[in-house]
């Protein structure tokens, strides 16, 4: 490594985001924005299990297809990417020096919050990914998280939230177009979240459903915007100033904002 990965957080998609042409691009274009990682470090929306949990670290096991009712293809795609045994050491003792303990369970394959833009950010798979399960939806716990991990990115690990910045699954309907208008709440939870990440508030942040507009609305659950807290967390402790949306726009009238912190 010659310069040190940025901190991401990436709107995922579902498993046809293989199928969007434009959000695959987008996807594309920004992994090439910035130099291979070392390593990722994966945090998803789909894996909340406490204490902290990460990844197989011993044998590669099949993808967690965890999601129902879609075309069997979907259930195909595979992603081999090697191993972090060394990643999930460092994870372990950097949230061990701050009492926290470190699980591992080497049955789960990633899940697709992980793999669905990996597939387009690093379709080779020939980077190393450990994905770790959030222990808690808690604004604030997440983020001191996030700072714990801050000084992989020193190391070459790439660390990527990966959620939705609006996600109202009651607004999908596929009858409509990816490119449908999206319901005024979705707009406006978008544009409150591109001013609060972009000035860098992360007390603002962190009270998103007291303080955002249409919070309730834009987030029926927090599980999808939570994995932006751990970013924020350890792009604020190793010293990120820029705040850069990477990908925009609506995928079904949910907003698929993402963010670069460098």
């Amino acid at each position: 490594m010659t310069t040190t990965p940025p901190v991401l957080f990436l709107s995922h998609g579902a498993p046809p985001l293989a199928d969007d042409a434009r959000w695959t691009a987008e996807l594309a274009r920004w992994s090439g924005s910035f130099e291979k990682p070392k390593n990722i470090l994966m945090v998803s929306a789909h894996w909340e299990n406490a204490p902290v949990t990460v990844s197989p670290t011993r044998t590669r096991v099949p993808l967690t297809y965890d999601f129902w009712g879609f075309p069997q293809h979907y259930y195909e795609v595979t992603y081999d990417a090697p191993l972090a045994p060394d990643l999930a050491s460092e994870v372990t003792s950097l949230l061990g020096a701050k009492g926290v303990d470190v699980r591992r369970d080497e049955t789960r394959g990633l899940d697709h919050g992980a793999y669905v833009p990996l597939v387009e950010m690093y379709p080779d798979a020939d980077v190393p990914v450990l994905q770790m399960s959030m222990p808690t939806l808690d604004p604030h716990e997440l983020t001191e998280l996030g700072r714990s991990l801050a000084p992989l990115r020193d190391q070459g690990t790439l660390i990527v939230g990966s959620g939705f910045t609006t996600h109202n699954l009651r607004w999908f309907n596929p009858r409509l177009g990816p490119d449908t208008r999206p319901p005024s709440a979705s707009s406006e939870f978008d544009h409150w979240a591109r001013e609060t990440v972009g000035s860098g508030d992360l007390d603002t942040l962190e009270r998103m459903l007291e303080v955002a507009p249409a919070a309730h609305e834009a987030h029926p659950r927090t599980e999808h915007w939570a994995p932006l807290y751990v970013a924020a967390g350890a792009a604020d402790a190793s010293g990120a100033t820029e705040r850069t949306t990477a990908v925009d726009g609506f995928w079904f009238g949910l907003s698929k904002r993402s963010w670069q912190f460098a």
